[in-house]
């Protein structure tokens, strides 16, 4: 078990692997283990960095948060670890939320990124209708303080995501996991509403648009998170390289989605 210091938290980490460095951001569930179906095949070409973002899972919190700067925070535990492993310029995937916190970084630490791969950000305030997702991410939150988390995510899960996920998120989601409603929690309490609400720095972004690979998975068209991509792809003159599956491609068909996005990141 190896974790890196950090203000405020310890991060948790371990490396798979050899070759060149690959940083993964997990999304909602904040923890490594949904990156272990996709690690195997990637592993045999680079060196597979996975983590838990602070206050999920093992990356503990010790300190004093600011979750008014959380985002920002979140980014800079990425540069943090990246210098630590000291491979300089990396590549970095993040998933959904995950996905937010590699652009964040990208925006404010261009130096410890080689390529981005954003794959469906929920940033839905780059949407035309962004509003009407914001809203509906409220009252998911709202459910869940009324009625629990199974409820909640049900909805989220019905509304927000391509049939080809929901089953599988469903599976994901062990109710008799301690650990597992612990992470769900914080990610209610400090991620549902905030992270889709975040104003990307489009300027900065733009100005390092040839290090983005903006990804999306073929089966998630017209849901939200597949959409801001196709938006990101408008202003930032980028195209759109689809993966197999849906949102958790990586998850659900893990190594066609390797194969694919090792065989677009050589080229």
């Amino acid at each position: 078990m190896s974790v890196l210091e950090v203000p405020g938290a310890g991060l948790y980490y371990e490396i798979h692997g050899d070759g060149p460095l690959m940083v993964m951001i997990p999304g909602a569930s904040g923890a490594a283990e949904g990156f272990r179906p996709v690690t195997r095949h990637w592993a045999a070409s680079h060196t597979v960095a996975l983590y838990d973002r602070r206050g999920f899972s093992r990356s503990v919190l010790d300190g004093p948060q600011d979750y008014q700067r959380r985002l920002e925070i979140d980014a800079d535990d990425v540069r943090r670890l990246v210098e630590h492993l000291g491979d300089g310029p990396t590549i970095v995937f993040g998933a959904s939320s995950g996905a937010v916190v590699a652009l964040e970084l990208l925006a404010r630490h261009p130096g410890v990124v080689h390529t981005l791969v954003p794959f469906e950000p929920p940033a839905v305030k780059q949407l035309p209708d962004g509003k009407r997702w914001l809203d509906f991410f409220r009252v998911v939150y709202d459910i869940y303080r009324r009625d629990g988390i199974a409820p909640a995510l049900k909805m989220f899960r019905e509304h927000a995501f391509a049939e080809s996920d929901r089953q599988a998120m469903v599976n994901a989601m062990d109710v008799t996991n301690n650990q597992t409603l612990a992470n769900a929690r914080y990610w209610f309490e400090h991620e549902l509403r905030q992270y889709p609400a975040a104003d990307l720095n489009l300027d900065a972004l733009a100005a390092h648009a040839d290090r983005i690979v903006l990804a999306v998975g073929r089966e998630s068209a017209g849901y939200p998170c597949h959409d801001v991509n196709v938006e990101l792809g408008k202003k930032l003159n980028r195209e759109l390289l689809t993966l197999p599956g849906g949102h958790i491609g990586c998850i659900t068909q893990p190594s066609a989605f390797a194969a694919e996005l090792t065989s677009a990141l050589a080229q």
